[in-house]
Protein backbone atom coordinates (compact mmCIF):
# COMPACT_ATOMS: atom_id res chain seq x y z
CA UNK A 1 0.00 0.00 0.00
CA UNK A 2 1.64 3.31 -0.63
CA UNK A 3 2.42 6.10 1.52
CA UNK A 4 1.45 9.42 1.59
CA UNK A 5 2.53 12.69 3.65
CA UNK A 6 1.39 13.47 7.32
CA UNK A 7 2.49 17.42 6.91
CA UNK A 8 3.78 19.73 4.08
CA UNK A 9 7.72 20.09 4.24
CA UNK A 10 9.79 22.68 1.97
CA UNK A 11 13.60 22.56 1.04
CA UNK A 12 15.43 25.75 -1.14
CA UNK A 13 18.06 25.20 -2.94
CA UNK A 14 19.97 27.38 -5.37
CA UNK A 15 21.43 26.52 -8.91
CA UNK A 16 23.43 28.44 -10.81
CA UNK A 17 21.79 31.81 -9.42
CA UNK A 18 18.01 30.74 -9.87
CA UNK A 19 16.44 29.62 -6.32
CA UNK A 20 14.35 26.51 -6.50
CA UNK A 21 11.60 26.16 -2.98
CA UNK A 22 10.20 23.21 -3.04
CA UNK A 23 7.00 21.70 -1.62
CA UNK A 24 5.46 18.64 -1.05
CA UNK A 25 2.01 18.13 1.11
CA UNK A 26 -0.56 15.85 1.19
CA UNK A 27 -3.49 16.23 -1.49
CA UNK A 28 -6.28 14.33 -2.48
CA UNK A 29 -7.82 16.01 -5.89
CA UNK A 30 -6.83 18.16 -8.72
CA UNK A 31 -9.32 21.09 -7.30
CA UNK A 32 -6.90 21.12 -4.17
CA UNK A 33 -3.62 21.59 -6.05
CA UNK A 34 -4.84 24.11 -8.28
CA UNK A 35 -6.00 25.96 -5.16
CA UNK A 36 -2.50 25.68 -3.51
CA UNK A 37 -0.32 26.75 -6.68
CA UNK A 38 -2.96 29.70 -7.22
CA UNK A 39 -1.99 30.88 -3.46
CA UNK A 40 2.11 30.10 -3.98
CA UNK A 41 1.56 32.34 -6.83
CA UNK A 42 0.47 35.20 -4.83
CA UNK A 43 2.97 34.39 -2.16
CA UNK A 44 5.66 34.71 -4.48
CA UNK A 45 4.91 37.45 -7.35
CA UNK A 46 8.17 37.97 -9.04
CA UNK A 47 8.83 33.92 -9.10
CA UNK A 48 9.22 33.09 -12.49
CA UNK A 49 7.82 29.98 -12.74
CA UNK A 50 5.23 27.92 -10.22
CA UNK A 51 5.88 24.21 -11.42
CA UNK A 52 3.81 21.17 -9.46
CA UNK A 53 3.05 17.94 -9.91
CA UNK A 54 -0.07 16.13 -8.30
CA UNK A 55 -0.16 12.26 -7.69
CA UNK A 56 -3.70 11.63 -6.88
CA UNK A 57 -4.79 8.35 -8.95
CA UNK A 58 -6.68 9.72 -11.86
CA UNK A 59 -6.34 12.72 -11.36
CA UNK A 60 -2.55 12.98 -11.29
CA UNK A 61 -1.08 15.76 -13.36
CA UNK A 62 2.09 17.77 -14.18
CA UNK A 63 2.48 21.05 -15.03
CA UNK A 64 5.81 22.99 -16.13
CA UNK A 65 4.41 26.67 -16.18
CA UNK A 66 6.23 27.86 -18.69
CA UNK A 67 9.56 25.84 -18.59
CA UNK A 68 10.52 23.42 -21.68
CA UNK A 69 7.78 21.21 -22.34
CA UNK A 70 8.43 17.83 -19.45
CA UNK A 71 11.28 19.53 -17.94
CA UNK A 72 9.56 20.31 -14.41
CA UNK A 73 6.46 19.07 -14.27
CA UNK A 74 7.00 15.05 -15.59
CA UNK A 75 10.32 14.82 -13.37
CA UNK A 76 8.79 16.19 -10.17
CA UNK A 77 5.79 13.16 -10.81
CA UNK A 78 8.20 10.91 -11.50
CA UNK A 79 10.45 11.69 -8.25
CA UNK A 80 6.73 10.78 -6.20
CA UNK A 81 5.92 7.69 -8.24
CA UNK A 82 9.85 6.54 -7.30
CA UNK A 83 9.07 7.45 -3.36
CA UNK A 84 5.60 5.55 -3.70
CA UNK A 85 3.27 8.12 -2.64
CA UNK A 86 0.00 9.14 -3.75
CA UNK A 87 -2.03 11.50 -2.90
CA UNK A 88 0.67 14.38 -2.60
CA UNK A 89 1.46 17.64 -4.48
CA UNK A 90 4.85 18.69 -5.54
CA UNK A 91 5.50 22.54 -5.87
CA UNK A 92 8.73 24.31 -7.27
CA UNK A 93 9.02 28.19 -6.89
CA UNK A 94 11.61 29.83 -9.26
CA UNK A 95 13.44 32.75 -9.15
CA UNK A 96 15.20 33.00 -12.57
CA UNK A 97 18.34 33.96 -11.65
CA UNK A 98 20.16 34.99 -15.04
CA UNK A 99 21.86 31.29 -16.33
CA UNK A 100 20.29 29.29 -18.47
CA UNK A 101 20.40 25.06 -16.88
CA UNK A 102 19.53 23.64 -20.50
CA UNK A 103 16.81 20.85 -20.52
CA UNK A 104 18.45 18.38 -18.79
CA UNK A 105 19.69 20.74 -15.88
CA UNK A 106 16.27 21.39 -15.76
CA UNK A 107 15.33 17.95 -14.87
CA UNK A 108 18.23 17.47 -12.38
CA UNK A 109 16.95 20.48 -10.81
CA UNK A 110 13.57 20.27 -10.34
CA UNK A 111 13.83 16.48 -9.62
CA UNK A 112 16.68 16.91 -7.21
CA UNK A 113 14.34 20.11 -5.45
CA UNK A 114 11.39 17.49 -4.65
CA UNK A 115 13.90 14.84 -3.40
CA UNK A 116 15.28 17.46 -1.35
CA UNK A 117 11.75 18.44 0.31
CA UNK A 118 10.48 14.74 0.37
CA UNK A 119 13.58 14.05 3.06
CA UNK A 120 12.26 15.91 5.61
CA UNK A 121 8.85 14.69 5.01
CA UNK A 122 6.81 12.56 7.57
CA UNK A 123 4.77 9.83 5.91
CA UNK A 124 2.06 7.99 7.27
CA UNK A 125 0.24 4.95 5.55
CA UNK A 126 -2.17 5.91 3.22
CA UNK A 127 -5.69 3.84 4.75
CA UNK A 128 -8.39 3.73 2.07
CA UNK A 129 -11.76 4.35 3.21
CA UNK A 130 -15.38 3.60 2.13
CA UNK A 131 -17.99 5.52 2.52
CA UNK A 132 -21.18 3.65 4.72
CA UNK A 133 -24.72 4.50 5.81
CA UNK A 134 -27.49 2.45 7.65
CA UNK A 135 -30.99 2.65 8.67
CA UNK A 136 -32.09 1.29 12.19
CA UNK A 137 -35.02 1.93 14.83
CA UNK A 138 -34.72 4.50 17.47
CA UNK A 139 -34.81 2.09 19.78
CA UNK A 140 -31.27 0.66 18.36
CA UNK A 141 -29.75 4.16 17.08
CA UNK A 142 -27.42 4.37 20.78
CA UNK A 143 -26.70 0.72 19.97
CA UNK A 144 -25.38 1.41 16.41
CA UNK A 145 -23.30 4.99 18.17
CA UNK A 146 -21.57 3.04 20.95
CA UNK A 147 -20.39 -0.16 18.36
CA UNK A 148 -19.33 2.65 16.55
CA UNK A 149 -17.46 4.50 18.90
CA UNK A 150 -15.92 1.41 20.10
CA UNK A 151 -14.78 0.65 16.85
CA UNK A 152 -13.36 4.08 16.92
CA UNK A 153 -15.19 5.73 13.87
CA UNK A 154 -17.08 8.92 14.18
CA UNK A 155 -20.42 9.65 12.80
CA UNK A 156 -20.19 12.23 9.92
CA UNK A 157 -24.17 12.77 9.10
CA UNK A 158 -27.29 11.86 11.24
CA UNK A 159 -30.27 11.68 9.75
CA UNK A 160 -34.44 10.84 11.74
CA UNK A 161 -37.30 10.32 9.94
CA UNK A 162 -38.93 7.60 10.25
CA UNK A 163 -35.48 5.81 10.88
CA UNK A 164 -31.88 6.78 12.41
CA UNK A 165 -29.82 6.86 9.30
CA UNK A 166 -26.19 7.48 10.11
CA UNK A 167 -23.12 8.12 7.76
CA UNK A 168 -19.47 7.56 8.58
CA UNK A 169 -16.08 6.30 6.90
CA UNK A 170 -14.71 3.00 7.66
CA UNK A 171 -11.06 1.80 6.47
CA UNK A 172 -11.60 -0.50 3.82
CA UNK A 173 -9.98 -3.69 4.92
CA UNK A 174 -11.95 -3.76 8.19
CA UNK A 175 -15.55 -3.05 6.34
CA UNK A 176 -16.78 -6.45 5.86
CA UNK A 177 -15.56 -7.46 9.88
CA UNK A 178 -17.56 -4.11 10.78
CA UNK A 179 -20.98 -4.95 9.04
CA UNK A 180 -21.02 -8.20 10.51
CA UNK A 181 -20.52 -6.50 13.99
CA UNK A 182 -23.03 -4.03 13.39
CA UNK A 183 -25.50 -6.79 11.71
CA UNK A 184 -25.31 -8.93 15.23
CA UNK A 185 -25.34 -5.80 17.80
CA UNK A 186 -28.79 -5.18 16.24
CA UNK A 187 -30.19 -8.54 16.12
CA UNK A 188 -30.29 -8.06 12.27
CA UNK A 189 -32.29 -4.85 12.16
CA UNK A 190 -29.99 -2.47 10.51
CA UNK A 191 -31.13 -1.60 7.11
CA UNK A 192 -28.05 -1.17 4.57
CA UNK A 193 -28.07 1.67 2.44
CA UNK A 194 -26.17 3.41 -0.48
CA UNK A 195 -23.82 5.99 0.31
CA UNK A 196 -25.72 8.05 -2.36
CA UNK A 197 -29.29 7.67 -0.69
Amino acid sequence: MPDTLAAPAQAETLIKKSRFIACVEPATDRSMAVARVAELRAQHPQAAHVCWALLAGGQSAANDDGEPGGTAGRPMLEVLRHQGLEQVLATVVRYFGGVKLGAGGLVRAYGDAVSQALQGAPRVALVRRVALAAAVPYALEGVLRRELAAAGIEIELAEHGSLALLHWQAPEDQVAALRQRLTDATQGRIDWRNTDQ
